[in-house]
């Protein structure tokens, strides 16, 4: 299996794409507007009615009156907000997490309702799937990127795999990006942002981006062409030597066309997107306090990504529905290198290299009467991933660790999803997906061996060891290496049904479901224990992690009063987790971090979320939220804590990335002044603290969150002026809290590490950006 000769198959793909895609944006624009009732410009009047596609149904719905729980965000409520990539509205719904992991830009840690994942690993599966146009994006890398030009946000909550798939148990992300207008207009913005309140600490973030967007051929062919340019200089000081850390420059690229053919609608779009810059900025916490954003590493690192995305969606009327198609590819190429040991000396740095390719294609068939909305469709996706991971330790130097994986992946799909109107207040949710996957892998473990790489082919997969007879190797592994790797295929079958019922009355509504989800299962691209996974894999009769299962129970329901001045969403559920996959991270004097993944337990989650919106005039908007879960293990597959036995010690242990508490409330302020106007909004959001590790000795401190911006749309038309703050409490938060055998120091102590029973270590704790407050100017025409 060679990556770099992976077959080609856009061509005949694009081909077959353009006989028949999602609701394109100008039909959405439409539907918003007539669900409004008329066009409010207003950022207040924005929130009042927002339509989601996330249904897949046959026309948008407006979010009140979908059985779902969903945060939706259009784009004056996204304007609103200042989002600029998607980490931002982590802070804007109520059991969401949208984190990177700090430990490359751009890396997905998502989770959803205590679902996510804590690694960096290509080869696992996320729990929250991303969507950007309908098309799904198979690799965590590169997720959390710099937005612009958005049409919407959806943030489902709970398992969408009927209508989505696999490898989205915890919720789905859709970023509808901007479609081509029929009408000639363009937006310029420019913005420095930075710790200007923060004396030493670190540079300014500028950015500029430009849309222009209209008519080639009225009514027939449109287009839109946007440009985007950050420079960052850097948040954070690196007390080592001085220097900035976390210098960044971004380059996008997009293009798009539509044409409009009587009943046919084809829209294709290419994007381009270069980011490099510096590595994590690791904060050692055994040597600084983790309230702090102090670090001091000898390596600063670097990233380099590149990603090529291309879509091209049809959408068709076709009898008394519409048959819609989605097309998608996708190239990624990066590299990284992280100062792991994040010490001001030289004891573990990890240089990795990644390529990732994918193609993947949607048709669905929905018609929508006053019976019922039914869609029926089917899904393909094919991904090739190879990565290659090397790490420098001192204990083994001049030797390197080489090692890491390729994989080709398919999947295939059949669903249908309906909803029948028993009456005019009582319908019935059903649904179901069979879905078909299929892994080869070929995996090198992660071992001193001679410069190899994974995705030039020059790794060994099997064979002996050349080192296992070293006596210097011998005495730092003494149960020695006897194979280099492994090839293995494996594939998994499944059903993912979904069964409730929804009642309406008035404006509100009543909803309750079953539905039932699957995560990937696949190979670990990481082993640096062979002895210990060959163990492991013969006495469970595989070398592969099995896959998770998901069954949620939910009731919710949606408020809203006659005038829409008041909104009231909530929901209750249950999660029930079977197979519960894992990358267990423990502190290794060998290779620094173990990192292996495994099927560790069965546990439940019980939660409760309520959004709230209120207006209180037409000038003034309150908004509302509150998330509550409960954690626990069920059954104890693997010795989670460490301890060398399955007890009650592992049945004790806190599940990873489930804060008990989330709650945050906000105002949005218009103040006319006849010829202009001034918008102000400020924002607070709080999340509890929560374990990061299985074993819970690493954890990510508790946040308060406070945004404010204020903007002046001016006299001059379309010309606006803003003044904004992000994280004006300037809260430390790291995307991750993985222990290290090295680098304990005056801050290893209990005191400072509640989950830690064990606390005398150092850590791997990439910091995210602190307070950062700037300006900005757009013109729109």
């Amino acid at each position: 299996m060679n990556f770099r000769n992976a077959a080609r198959r856009s061509a005949a793909l694009l081909l077959a794409s353009c006989a028949l895609a999602p609701m394109t944006a100008h039909a959405q624009d439409e539907a918003e507007e007539a669900l409004a009732g008329g066009e409010d410009d207003s950022a207040i009047g924005a929130l009042n009615t927002i339509v989601v596609t996330g249904t897949k149904t046959q026309n948008a719905e407006n979010v009140q009156d979908v059985p779902v729980a969903v945060t939706a965000f259009n784009a004056k409520s996204l304007e609103a907000l200042k989002v600029r990539d998607i980490q931002s509205l982590s802070y804007s719904a109520p059991n969401v997490s949208l984190d990177q992991i700090g430990t490359s830009r751009g890396q997905a840690n998502f989770s959803i309702r205590g679902l996510g994942i804590n690694s960096s690993i290509p080869s696992i599966d996320p729990t929250v799937g991303v969507f950007v146009d309908g098309v799904y994006l198979g690799l965590n890398a590169g997720v959390v990127f710099d937005l612009f030009d958005l049409d919407s946000v959806e943030i489902l909550r709970g398992p969408q795999g009927v209508l989505f798939g696999r490898n989205v148990t915890g919720g789905a992300v859709l970023i509808n990006t901007g479609n081509p207008t029929d009408y000639l207009t363009g937006k310029l913005r420019a913005s420095v942002d930075g710790p200007f309140l923060d004396g030493g600490r670190g540079g300014a973030n500028y950015t500029v981006s430009g849309v222009v967007s209209g008519p080639l051929v009225e009514d027939t062919l449109l287009f839109k062409l946007g440009g985007y340019y950050n420079k960052d200089e850097g948040y954070f000081t690196n007390l080592f030597d001085g220097s900035n850390h976390g210098e960044a420059e971004t380059k996008i690229l997009r293009g798009a066309l539509e044409g409009r053919f009587g009943d046919l609608t084809l829209t294709g779009k290419l994007d381009y997107f270069d980011s490099e810059g510096d590595g994590p900025a690791g904060q050692n916490r055994g040597q600084f306090d983790r309230e702090s954003f102090d670090l001091a590493i000898d390596n600063p690192g670097n990233y380099d990504n590149e990603i090529w995305t291309a879509s091209l969606t049809a959408e068709a009327d076709i009898g008394p529905g519409t048959l819609t198609n989605i097309f998608g590819w996708r190239k990624y190429d990066a590299t990284t290198d992280g100062d792991i040991d994040s010490l001001p000396v030289f004891i573990f740095h990890s240089p990795t290299d990644t390529a990732q390719e994918q193609f993947s294609n949607e048709l669905r068939y929905a018609v929508s009467t006053d019976a019922f909305d039914l869609t029926v469709g089917g899904f393909w996706f094919d991904q090739s991933i190879a990565y290659t991971e090397q790490r420098n330790i001192v204990s083994v130097a001049p030797l390197a660790f080489y090692g890491g994986g390729e994989q080709d992946h398919e999947v295939l799909g059949l669903f249908a999803a309906g909803e029948w109107h028993l009456t005019d207040a009582l319908s019935l949710i059903v649904g179901i997906r069979w879905s078909r996957e299929e892994k080869d892998a070929a995996v090198t473990y992660v071992r001193p061996r001679p410069e190899c790489s994974v995705i030039d082919g020059t790794c060994p997969v099997t064979g002996t060891n050349p080192f296992s007879a070293n006596p210097a190797l011998a005495a730092i592994f003494p149960g020695g290496i006897e194979n280099n790797g492994f090839s293995d295929k494996n594939d998994w079958t499944n059903w993912s049904p979904k069964l409730g019922l929804q009642y309406e009355f008035g404006r509100g509504q009543l909803y309750t479901h079953w539905t039932r989800g699957y995560r990937s299962g696949g190979y670990n691209f990481r082993i640096t224990s062979p002895a210990a996974f060959e163990a492991i894999a013969a006495a469970n009769g595989a070398f592969f992690f099995d896959e998770e299962k998901v069954d949620n129970y939910e009731i919710g329901g949606k408020f809203q009063t006659d005038s829409g001045d008041f909104t009231l969403n909530v929901a209750a559920y249950y999660t029930d987790i079977s197979n519960i996959q894992r990358e267990v991270n423990q502190a290794s004097a060998s290779a620094g971090v173990a990192q292996s993944i495994f099927n560790t337990a069965d546990a439940s989650i019980l939660g409760f979320e309520a959004e709230a919106r209120m207006r209180v005039s037409p000038s003034l908007l309150f908004t509302a939220n509150l998330g509550v879960m409960d954690d626990k293990y069920d059954a104890i597959l693997f010795d989670i804590s460490g301890d060398g036995a399955i007890d009650d010690a592992d049945l004790a242990l806190r599940l990873p990335r489930v804060p008990e508490v989330t709650w945050g409330m906000g105002v949005i302020h218009e103040w006319d002044l006849g010829a202009s106007e001034i918008v102000s909004r400020v924002n607070f959001q709080y999340r509890d603290e929560f374990a990061y590790t299985d074993n819970n000795f690493g954890y990510v401190q508790d946040a308060s969150m406070l945004d404010a911006n204020i903007t002046w749309n001016t006299p001059v038309d379309g010309l606006s002026l803003s003044l904004y703050g992000k994280n004006l409490l300037d809260q430390v938060q790291a995307g991750g809290d993985t222990q290290l055998p090295f680098g304990a120091g005056a801050f290893s102590n209990g005191v400072n590490r509640p989950f830690d029973p064990n606390p005398a270590v150092g850590t791997f704790s990439p910091l995210m950006k602190g307070r950062q407050v700037g300006i900005e100017a757009a013109f729109e025409f």
